[in-house]
């Protein structure tokens, strides 16, 4: 959910700072190969971190770290795909792994530099919120690679990699077979908090919805988000993407105007919108973002229309393959539909209730946006 983040990177200023100071390495704990690799952390940011060793290939003595935002590896989104990606990498590549999960912004710095005390060769950070302590980690530690998810490289870091996902393609997509699929005329969306990771899915999903219309001449709305304005709907408060209550009341603000497909941009807090989809009875549904959540919220499944899906499993294998290989790059990589770095979910449940030609509809579409032909204009697009 990045051309530039410096807007958002004062948020984090205390976290940058407080890597002056020393952290104490995480104590670990050795679990069996076959042992489930989603362990929750301690409430001590220090002792939070657990080690596995991979199963496949040769052994290795690279170790390979991650360090979540504060929704967690459980979080049925980002941090989760992310973590799925290194888990593959012990996996496939026999390398060990370590990793802590933050409970708070003030713990990002520490927890980082706890990885580095635990001398590890290659440190993933989740999210744009750890861009401060990470870009300052990588700079103080030219020796070891980092790789952060949803942030762009550092410039004049040669040792640190982005992560990012031009999300605002298949989001078009989305928006428009939202706007196919809507029976009431009105399709909603929101986020968690007013960052540019977030508002690149907003972004898209409204222009789909309004290439629908000058394609069909409809004029099914959109609301929750302003293109024009770059202002919306926002849980907000002081747990943005964690407060699912807060998730529920902003959708239903949307349900309440008429929106009957809505696509919560806002981390866990967006189950909020799919419990209030479900309580519908079947007249309110929701696209949801970053994983399939088909898959990952099973219990929603009768109620997601699609997912707008970023492969983050797949970028953090590959550049974690690369710093074992001795090729890392601090190039970012960039997930689009022609990479398959960012695509459209199956629509699973919702497939036989597509309108007539819209499936094709879709795929001409997306072929268009790979080749040009459809220009998208969301400023929050990466580079």
């Amino acid at each position: 959910m990045k051309k530039s983040l410096l807007s958002m990177l004062a948020l984090t200023s205390a976290s940058a700072l407080a890597l002056a100071g020393c952290a104490e390495p995480p104590s670990t704990t050795t679990t069996s190969p076959d042992a489930t690799a989603e362990t929750s952390a301690a409430t001590d940011p220090s002792a939070a971190a657990s080690e596995t060793a991979g199963t496949g290939g040769e052994a290795s003595d690279f170790l390979a770290c991650m360090v979540s935002d504060f929704g967690g590896f459980d979080d049925n989104s980002f941090n989760e795909t992310a973590h799925a990606g290194m888990i593959k990498a012990q996996d496939e590549l026999g390398i060990q792994t370590k990793q802590i999960e933050s409970n708070a912004e003030a713990e990002y710095a520490q927890n980082v530099r706890s990885m580095v005390d635990a001398k590890c060769n290659a440190i993933i950070t989740v999210g744009f919120a750890l861009a401060s302590a990470t870009e300052a980690a990588a700079k103080q530690n030219p020796d070891v690679d980092f790789i952060i998810v949803d942030h762009d490289s550092f410039e004049g870091v040669d040792n640190a990699k982005g992560l990012i996902f031009n999300t605002a393609q298949p989001a078009f997509m989305a928006g428009y077979a939202a706007a196919a699929m809507s029976t009431s005329g009105t399709v909603g969306t929101f986020g968690g908090a007013k960052y540019p990771t977030v508002t690149i899915f907003m972004d898209g999903f409204a222009e789909g919805v309004a290439y629908y219309n000058e394609a069909k001449g409809k004029d099914v709305k959109v609301i929750g988000w302003d293109t024009a304005a770059q202002d919306g709907q926002f849980v907000g408060g002081n747990n943005p993407f964690g407060d699912i209550p807060g998730g529920k009341n902003t959708a239903s603000t949307l349900i309440a105007q008429g929106a009957d497909i809505i696509m919560p941009v806002a981390g866990p807090a967006g189950e909020g919108a799919l419990q209030a989809a479900k309580e519908s009875g079947g007249k309110v549904n929701a696209i949801w973002v970053d994983t399939d959540g088909y898959v990952s919220l099973p219990q929603y499944g009768p109620q997601i229309v699609t997912s707008v899906v970023k492969a983050m499993d797949v970028a953090v294998f590959e550049a974690i393959k690369a710093a074992m290989d001795g090729e890392f790059s601090s190039d970012p990589y960039v997930g689009t539909l022609e990479n398959g770095g960012a695509r459209l979910a199956p629509f699973h449940d919702f497939e036989s209730k597509m309108p007539e030609g819209l499936q094709a509809e879709l795929d001409q579409i997306k072929a268009d946006i790979i080749s040009g032909k459809i220009t998208i204009k969301s400023p929050a697009q990466p580079a």
